[in-house]
């Protein structure tokens, strides 16, 4: 039975309006063209007949087939070359950027192309192309018809998809549009795949080649504007690359991750939808984006938390948004796929959306004071209530239990990473109240943190094991416990801390390097692997920090993308990818190496 390629195989197209993933086969076995979080039109990912758009040489994945990958500098253009016995071709791989777009504009108007050069190098190699689409994630299979100037239209319910191909007689079958053709050396064919609204916006059309060369100028003239200076910089270049491909360009929101359900276990039921907005990401991105040296992102991403938060009521603060500040994100099952390698379920939408979080608004505060001077001297308007509301929900409510950062479905409990989060919030409100006028209360506030502060020294720490736990009067370790002295609660060269690094990485740890984040979890978590680079900065263990940093950054796959989580055993990728936090985890390690005092 056929099954979906490693996650690793898989590489990363970007608009800034969508993503795609095209595998070392030549198969596009992920796009949702309308937005991140829409509905796929190709989706082979999670199910072999949830569609896909294959263009390669045939045979290729033989013995005698062999495939190289790279992006072209400082994009998210994606070019692989395939050496077979009869000679080399490269198809080079991008979703559009709109016609003279630069820097900024990057995403804002993606006319929803998938573009495919293919370019003959050496020899004569036969090629073949199977289009098979299946919009609203596989429920629908197109009718298809032939255009008259040689395109083929696929429509079915809202969708409408054309293919064109230069030269080529595209003919289609019941469902699908498959043919072969030889490409000899210093011969070029465009080929594209533009997405319609079948009662809207319809689907644009556009050069190839030209639409190729100008999203790589798009690209990077994004890029350019950035300077980043410290060290790793080319790991941190790409890394910047990808946050950027992973920003729903519109509102500024970055979405957590590509993809929907790609397990944390094969054969595991943790698989849930990561293409949303999640507050929790909101100041580790900020870190990332300002180490980067990307400001006018960070505006555009704190406007969009403000917008998206909205008043303040008496529930909770949300803790994950659509890209464009939807709020219901209510999960369902999508029964008729199978999953990643029968990974099932297979979710769309997450009920996450629905939890109590206390950390989230520490994570707003903190990151409302990295920009701090960007936003004025006094805070007006939306921006004014938003950071009193965050602080008077934190005073209200830090005493109560939540679901923590790994979000459980279980019970709530009183998670220390959670109480430090809240202590980090009442911190900041107390250095911003000279900000927010006559209701700026800080003696009060100040008070609310120091109460925070000495129950998380007295319950969070167990004399017995000599660390801080997960939770309060709990025994299990938890690497969250590593953003104790990122969150400067303590720091990395307290004995408490000293002693809780120690226990967390004898007992987290793994021979890989990678770090677990409880003794039962069955993959190691790059972010939390990360968090540990930082913590052994911290506490002056620098070239200690520096060979961890290298070790985790190597879980990379060929061309420099990183899932969520990494197998044990055989070094795998798992889950959702490409994963932001673990791209913002290797920025921000790799800026602490080189300013220890940072942040």
């Amino acid at each position: 039975m056929e099954q979906q390629p490693p996650i690793s195989d898989y590489g990363f197209l970007s608009d800034s309006r969508s993503g795609a993933l095209v595998g070392k086969d030549g198969s596009v076995d992920w796009w949702c063209p309308a937005r991140f979080d829409g509905a796929s039109v190709f989706g082979r990912l999670l199910d072999p007949s949830g569609g896909h758009f294959r263009l390669a040489p045939v045979g290729v994945g033989g013995p005698r087939f062999r495939v190289e990958r790279s992006y072209r500098p400082d994009s998210l253009v994606l070019r692989t070359v395939h050496h077979t016995p009869d000679g080399s071709v490269a198809v080079t791989d991008a979703l559009a950027a709109e016609m003279g777009a630069r820097a900024h504009e990057l995403g804002k108007n993606s006319p929803a192309v998938l573009v495919r050069v293919v370019e003959g190098l050496s020899g004569r190699v036969r090629m073949a192309l199977d289009f098979a689409p299946r919009p609203e994630y596989g429920l629908l299979t197109p009718y298809l018809h032939k255009q008259p100037d040689g395109g083929v239209l696929a429509g079915a319910g809202p969708v409408v998809l054309v293919l064109r191909a230069n030269g080529l007689d595209l003919r289609p079958d019941a469902d699908r549009v498959t043919h072969e053709f030889e490409v000899s050396s210093g011969q070029v064919i465009g080929i594209d795949v533009a997405f319609g609204e079948a009662y809207g916006t319809p689907p644009a059309r556009l050069d190839p080649l030209v639409a190729l060369d100008e999203t790589t100028r798009a690209w990077q003239a994004f890029r350019q504007m950035h300077r980043y200076t410290g060290r790793y910089p080319e790991l941190v270049r790409h890394s910047t690359t990808v946050l950027t491909g992973l920003t729903y360009a519109r509102s500024g929101a970055v979405a957590a991750a590509l993809t929907s359900s790609l397990p944390e276990q094969i054969g595991g039921d943790r698989n849930y939808d990561y293409r949303y907005s999640w507050l929790r990401d909101f100041s580790l991105t900020m870190r990332a984006l300002w180490v980067a040296a990307c400001p006018d992102e960070t505006s555009r991403l704190f406007a969009w938390v403000s917008r998206s938060i909205g008043r303040f009521g008496d529930e909770p603060v949300p803790v994950l948004f659509g890209l464009e500040g939807e709020r219901d994100l209510s999960e369902h099952h999508c029964t008729h796929l199978r999953g990643y390698r029968d990974s099932g379920p297979v979710r769309a939408g997450n009920d996450a959306w629905r939890q109590r979080q206390l950390d989230v608004p520490g994570e707003v505060m903190s990151a409302v004071w990295r920009l701090r001077d960007h936003l004025g001297t006094e805070f007006e308007g939306e921006l004014r209530e938003m950071v009193l509301g965050l602080t008077e929900q934190v005073a209200a409510t830090w005493h109560l239990p939540d679901r923590g950062i790994w979000e459980t479905r279980e019970e709530e409990r009183h998670y220390v990473s959670s109480k430090v989060s809240c202590w980090l919030a009442m911190d900041r409100a107390v250095g911003l109240a000279d900000r927010l006028g006559e209701r700026g209360d800080p003696q009060r506030w100040g008070r609310v943190r120091d109460e925070i502060r000495e129950t998380v020294l007295r319950e969070g720490w167990n004399d017995r094991i000599g660390a801080f736990t997960g939770a309060f009067g709990s025994a299990e370790l938890d690497a969250s416990v590593l953003a104790l002295p990122v969150a400067r609660f303590l720091p990395a060269t307290d004995p408490r801390m000293r002693s809780t690094i120690a226990m967390v990485e004898r007992d987290l740890g793994t021979e890989s390097g990678l770090l677990r984040r409880w003794t039962t979890d069955p993959a190691g978590f790059l972010l939390c692997s990360f968090w540990l680079v930082e913590c052994l900065v911290m506490a002056g263990e620098r070239e200690r920090a520096a060979a961890l940093f290298e070790r985790v950054a190597g879980y990379g796959n060929d061309v420099g993308l990183f899932s969520e989580q990494i197998d044990l055993v055989t070094g795998a990728q798992l889950g959702n990818t490409p994963q932001a936090l673990s791209h913002i985890g290797l920025i921000n390690a790799a800026w602490r190496l080189t300013e220890p005092d940072s942040f």
